[in-house]
């Protein structure tokens, strides 16, 4: 039996609203685990106070130098002994998952039966890295809990100045919308660069996101220092069938208020099907007996928003990849940034494929370590040192794509482009030979 709970007023009355609420999951974990009713008594003095009570530390378990994030209790009293001390120690375990997020029940009532044996019982799935954040667990059982972990096969993953736990959408595993194995690709580029996430040596924190398509269902573009994004070149391709169920259901109004006129490059049109385009790059789908929506696929900057709104009427191209992004982060130094394109496309099939993607990884992790100052992410050390020293730095070409803004000034100065030209020519018999 727990001990006697606290007064928490304040607590009590983020229970009162219309919408499920965090407290209700402690209290249920506080009629058994002592460390679960001094964390409500010192969250209750943190909002009657407004003030934090958590300092940091340094806590891990035997091989690694990350993964545990450190939490220590300020709140004493006047002989300086903790004033809930069941809670003076809340240590979380960073976890890496599988990729995609996959798990059974099996597992899952494993963690379960873990983390209230050796923890508090609380389990965040997942943290802004990907994590199973299991949060809550002093010291002492914090090797005895991963070690537990580890037996079902489960390792530790990042925190502080590392490389942190990666995460992938659920991709080719059950979504239609997919361009590449995404649970591959972050099991190449994560299992190539491990140590650096177990023991953390650089300047600030990085992090890889895997999404299979523009949907971007993990945030890359703007959460991480890596993003790889499935793309196609070729034409969307359609199903005759499923676009007039569409239409049988939503109508011509909604062809054309939701799909046709929310296009960002006006890329679709709806034409008489007896004059629908037969050129290169065109393609076009019956959506009555005689109208065709018609897709000019070279205006198409593969958004989504028309997949979306079909579901199966139209779906990506056969000539699948993926884009690589650099650069994006929440707010810090600069403000939030989303990522710049490095590399439009990039086939990811063949194990050579995954190998170079693995390598380019390789090579801006590198590129990092040795050029960001400390608590500088990736995109504001591209900031400060120019996107072409960057792409120099790692071994890319520049191309027209890798624009932040279109030109304001029509006129281009042209002296000096011959010994820049010269340059390149240079730098690539270099990379041949």
């Amino acid at each position: 039996m727990a001990k006697k709970m606290h007064d928490t007023p304040m607590l009590d009355q983020l229970e009162s609203g219309p919408w499920p609420s965090f407290v209700t999951g402690l209290k249920r974990l506080a009629k058994d685990n002592d460390m679960m009713v001094d964390l409500m008594g010192q969250l209750e003095t943190s909002y009657r106070n407004t003030k934090g009570y958590w300092k940091g530390g340094t806590v891990g378990v035997f091989g690694y130098g990350g993964g545990v994030i450190p939490r220590f209790t300020e709140l004493k009293d006047e002989n300086e002994k903790p004033v809930f001390p069941a809670a003076a120690e809340f240590h979380t375990l960073r976890i890496q998952p599988p990729a995609g997020m996959h798990y059974n029940t099996d597992i899952l009532r494993k963690f379960c039966d873990t983390w209230e044996k050796h923890g508090s019982g609380l389990i965040a799935f997942h943290g802004q890295s990907g994590d199973i954040m299991f949060q809550g667990v002093t010291t002492a059982n914090v090797q005895p809990a991963f070690d537990e972990l580890n037996e079902m096969g489960f390792d530790m993953g990042g925190a502080g100045p590392a490389l942190r736990t990666s995460m992938s959408c659920v991709g080719a595993a059950r979504c239609e919308m997919s361009n590449y194995d995404e649970a591959k690709a972050l099991r190449t580029v994560i299992n190539s660069n491990i140590d650096d996430m177990h023991r953390p040596a650089l300047p600030y924190k990085f992090k890889f996101k895997f999404s299979g398509c523009a949907n971007d269902c993990v945030n890359a573009i703007q959460r991480s220092d890596m993003a790889v994004i499935g793309t196609w070149r070729d034409n969307i391709r359609v199903n005759e069938a499923l676009a007039k169920d569409y239409m049988a259901h939503h109508g011509m109004e909604k062809l054309v208020n939701d799909v046709i006129s929310r296009c960002p490059t006006k890329a679709l049109s709806l034409k008489n099907t007896s004059d629908v385009s037969k050129a290169d790059g065109f393609c076009s789908v019956a959506v009555t007996d005689t109208q065709s929506l018609e897709i000019d696929n070279h205006n198409c900057v593969r958004c989504m928003h028309c997949l979306n709104v079909m579901p199966g009427a139209l779906l990506p191209g056969m000539d699948k990849g993926a884009t690589i992004l650099v650069g994006g982060k929440s707010v810090l130094k600069i403000g939030a940034t989303m990522g710049t394109v490095v590399i439009p496309f990039m086939k990811l099939e063949s194990e050579e494929d995954f190998e170079a993607l693995s390598e380019l990884s390789r090579n801006i992790l590198d590129f990092f370590a040795e050029n960001a100052l400390e608590h500088e992410r990736t995109g504001e050390m591209i900031d400060r040192i120019g996107l072409v020293n960057f792409l120099e730095g790692v071994g890319l070409d520049i191309d027209a794509n890798m624009i932040l803004e279109p030109r304001s000034n029509p006129y281009a100065r042209m002296d000096g482009w011959d010994e820049e030209v010269a340059k390149a020519e240079e730098r690539k018999k270099k990379a041949a030979g």
